[in-house]
């Protein structure tokens, strides 16, 4: 009767067992046409991660070293960081259940399409489509809670005692699916069908996957792919003097062809995210002094390679002499920036009582830095647009490729300096100094530097360092912010803990009740 009465009163696992078509009518009357099958696809779509919205990839960068998270209210992210999560822990709970919502579309989808009256042409790649999205929340579900149930019918509640099959199953399931999806989807789709999920995105899924598990040859076969299609490039803006990098978020650069796999519209909300209050922003995610260190000089060096003296220096003044890399300013607005054409200075650390971007202060940073990334003056008047979030670039392919090779002991391969060579000089970069890199330790260094300063904010990072077995180096004592320029005190921000039991989430309390097979992670 217990069990009953939680079947019943559980949204959240009423939503998951028994949403049964995307517009709540019968089967009879819904799975008939083209359109019909165009819709239910769509329903599965609706889980592919966003930016500033809907999954919040962005926000993930505060489950890391680059950013702290605020305002609970889009989730409480910040008790990870503090190893506060449990089983009731709100972010957990959303991932876990929308995925499996998710998941259970795409089964429906293939148990009922072919009664639809349409193409077979096309319902052969509306399966595939299906099948690599069901594929892909999978992988998203199991690189956050491990072991998990591999889902390929739709269940209902009297058949919810899946167990939990082990990660390296789930590894192969997952691969297997992308694999042959990526052998039958399209390479490019019509221009405004370029969101859909290709065979491109899908090997490039592989890729993440593949580094996950160091499974350096799979990863590097899959990247390879991607490369040898011609289809993708790095952006480079066709305007005499513009930063290309910079244009990549913003509307101007928004059609490119560096993205593989991206959210329409998916930092529509942007600037209630991320911007200044006192320009009518929000800000929920700040990013950290760790992140801000990261960005090299135009010498190619970081400040810590350069002495404390050039560590004082650039922190009180992150930007000095417009000597950093250029993708420090494109991804972070810093104290004493000017923003929006010069009219806006930033001044986290004015005490006055005006000022509403102040450190701390209600919907103002926490760190007294800002992500600049995704924010398009466009969008201030209306605090909204519709920017499309880029959820894998081909530069991450290149950057995953000399990982790869130099994982697998091939460190002296050309093209490791050759794709590093292009995502710098890109980003106005010189190129690598092959005097100092000359060795896989070196190497490894600089891809890693390289791998955050190119996808700062992106969600990779919190992945990145768990695969690289730095997470517990990196994730617990004192987080820092932005250095008062006047004292040369940097802003302490939090505590941090992290135990070995938060390499994995915990399985969500709703999900234990409903499910008497499921078994906790350790720990919770």
């Amino acid at each position: 009767m217990i069990l009953g009465l939680i079947l019943l009163c559980s949204p959240a696992c009423k939503k998951f067992l028994t949403h049964d078509n995307p517009s709540g009518v019968t089967d009879e009357e819904w799975w008939k046409t083209e359109s019909h099958a165009y819709s239910a696809l769509g329903s599965i779509y609706a889980g592919v991660p966003a930016g500033s919205s809907g999954r919040n990839v962005m926000f993930w960068s505060g489950l890391s070293d680059e950013a702290v998270c605020r305002g609970d209210f889009r989730g409480n992210y910040d008790i990870y960081t503090r190893g506060l999560q449990n089983p009731t822990w709100d972010v957990a709970e959303w991932i876990w259940r929308d995925d499996y919502i998710d998941v259970r579309r795409a089964c429906r989808f293939l148990e009922n399409v072919d009664k639809c009256f349409m193409d077979d042409q096309l319902r052969t790649r509306m399966k595939y489509e299906a099948r690599a999205l069901r594929a892909f929340y999978h992988m998203e579900i199991m690189l956050f809670f491990g072991d998990i149930p591999i889902v390929t019918k739709s269940v209902t509640p009297l058949e919810n005692h899946l167990k939990r099959d082990p990660a390296e199953k789930v590894y192969e399931f997952i691969l297997s699916e992308l694999k042959e999806c990526a052998e039958n989807l399209p390479k490019e789709y019509d221009s405004d069908e370029t969101w859909r999920i290709s065979a491109g995105a899908c090997n490039a899924l592989i890729v993440r996957l593949a580094l996950f598990f160091h499974h350096y040859d799979v990863a590097r076969d899959a990247a390879a792919k991607i490369i040898g299609t011609g289809v993708y490039k790095l952006h480079r803006s066709e305007k005499a003097g513009v930063n290309s990098y910079a244009e990549l978020f913003s509307y101007t650069g928004e059609l490119n062809k560096e993205r593989i796999f991206f959210k329409a519209n998916g930092c529509d909300n942007a600037w209630t995210t991320f911007a200044p209050y006192g320009i009518g922003g929000e800000t929920y995610v700040s990013p950290t002094a760790q992140v801000v260190d990261n960005f090299e000089t135009k010498q190619g060096k970081t400040p810590a390679e350069l002495g404390a003296d050039s560590v004082a220096v650039y922190r009180k003044d992150p930007n000095y002499k417009n000597n950093r890399d250029p993708r420090l300013a494109v991804s972070v607005l810093y104290p004493g920036q000017s923003y929006l054409d010069a009219n806006y200075i930033l001044s986290p650390f004015d005490n006055s009582t005006n000022n509403t971007d102040k450190i701390g202060v209600q919907k103002s940073t926490a760190t007294g830095y800002w992500i600049r990334k995704y924010l398009d003056p466009r969008d201030r008047q209306g605090r909204g647009g519709s920017l499309d979030f880029m959820y894998i670039r081909y530069s991450e392919i290149l950057l995953s490729y000399a990982e790869a090779v130099i994982e697998l002991g091939n460190w002296q391969d050309p093209l490791i300096i050759q794709y590093l060579n292009d995502v710098r000089t890109r980003a106005g970069m010189p190129v690598v100094d092959q005097q100092r890199y000359n060795s896989a330790a070196t190497l490894r260094q600089l891809v890693r530097r390289e791998r955050q300063a190119e996808l700062a904010f992106e969600g990779q990072r919190y992945f990145d360092i768990r695969r690289w077995g730095l997470v517990k180096q990196v994730m617990n004592g004192q987080v820092f912010g932005a250095t008062n320029p006047e004292t040369g005190i940097a802003v302490k921000v939090q505590d941090r803990s992290y135990i070995d039991r938060d390499y994995l989430w915990p399985i969500p309390e709703k999900e234990m009740l409903s499910n008497p097979e499921m078994t906790q992670n350790p720990g919770y």
